[in-house]
């Protein structure tokens, strides 16, 4: 990481920015205490709900934190698609009933507007999502002493981060749970998501900016292997889903380590764009069906994923979870970042003994003159 971001948090532990009510204050909070950097996210919300959400936040905490902002989304969504899933979906507003939300309801998610608070109310850190800001917007939140992150699934993807000046890249492997950070929503991709271990070695040949890596991580033993892999920090979400302080659902928290839910896929049936999430009965029905609609589709089903959650039924809810959600633990948010900082330190420590085996093996560990005859 920039020695401006690593001295920024004492550990290369980032709380990844879920939205949909998950990154709250007091989670960022209680993640920053403890030595991490916690993030807000700005996705879904308006650029006042974000404001009071930072000041909530600075309310709990002088140290250092991140808002994570969308980018607004081009227009290439088929009307036509997104009313025939809407006709496939009238059975779920029935049993839930509710009524299906307004697929217009807006794509850029307010992002000029949060843009505004952001300069007029800095923070020490800015993340993207869905595509790169421009130079222009970078660098006017480099002179406010921001740093910005940008998420890219692809070594293309991380070049063109690089282009744009951020100061570090999120490098996003297919593992990761919730929305997959893509500059650009291409069907065909759909099922070409590559493993994070393998996108950082490719991201690491084909830029010079530091790396955030992202994507199933649960353990530090996973950090540790990744900080050797050449990456400064490591973003984890669906660890910090199931913490005390995760503004998560309680069927979501569960479903986590529930027997029921064994696998996860990345599908459209939420939102029109590819997310990963615990396979549940409205993933299994709707997934094959659903058109590639971002956010129409997310505004359409938003009102019957509140309605399942207020019913406290899993199998109609956006269960968003990474491909170690098995491995989730229920700890409050601080402990969780002390147990994982443990155990990277002793990773680290493990890595170091065998080294130095290694090297001592290399010295002296053939036989003598005699023992070999």
């Amino acid at each position: 990481m920039s020695s401006a971001l690593t001295d920024l948090v004492p550990l290369p532990i980032v709380q990844a920015p879920m939205a949909g009510g998950v990154s709250v204050p007091r989670l960022a909070a209680a993640v920053s205490e403890a030595g991490g950097l916690g993030f807000l996210a700005a996705g879904y919300k308006t650029a006042d709900g974000m404001y009071q959400e930072i000041k909530a936040l600075r309310a709990l905490t002088s140290r250092p934190f991140g808002v994570n902002l969308f980018m607004p989304q081009p227009e290439y969504a088929e009307p036509a698609a997104v009313e025939v899933y809407a006709e496939q979906l009238a059975g779920e507003a029935t049993w839930y009933d509710a009524e299906l939300g307004d697929p217009d309801s807006g794509r850029d998610d307010g992002y000029e507007a949060k843009l505004a608070v952001l300069l007029d109310n800095p923070v020490p850190v800015v993340s993207f999502h869905f595509g790169c800001p421009t130079p222009e917007v970078i660098e006017a939140l480099a002179r406010k002493g921001t740093l910005t992150l940008v998420s890219a699934t692809s070594a293309e993807e991380a070049q063109a981060v690089e282009r744009c000046g951020a100061h570090a890249v999120i490098v996003q492997g297919v593992e990761a749970g919730g929305h997959q950070g893509t500059h650009r929503d291409d069907p065909e991709r759909d099922r070409a998501g590559i493993g994070l271990l393998s996108l950082v070695a490719q991201v690491r040949e084909a830029v010079a900016l530091p790396m955030v890596a992202a994507g199933g991580i649960m353990r530090g033993s996973q950090i540790a292997a990744l900080l050797t892999a050449g990456v400064s920090a490591a973003q984890l979400g669906t660890a910090f889903l199931a913490t005390a302080e995760s503004g998560a659902h309680t069927v979501h928290k569960q479903a986590l380590t529930n027997p029921l839910f064994v696998r996860t896929e990345l599908t459209r049936a939420f939102s029109g764009r590819p997310a990963r999430g615990l396979v549940n009965r409205f993933l299994r029905e709707h997934g094959p069906y659903a058109p590639v609609a971002y956010p129409e589709v997310h505004h359409l089903t938003s009102p019957l994923r509140k309605a399942a959650a207020k019913a406290g039924d899993a199998q109609g809810m956006a269960l968003w979870a990474g491909q170690g959600h098995r491995m989730a633990r229920a700890l409050p948010a601080g402990e969780l970042v002390e147990v994982l900082a443990a155990e990277i330190a002793a990773a680290q420590a493990e890595q170091a003994a065998a080294r130095v085996g290694s090297r001592a093996g290399g010295q002296g560990g053939g036989p003598t003159g005699n023992e070999g005859r």
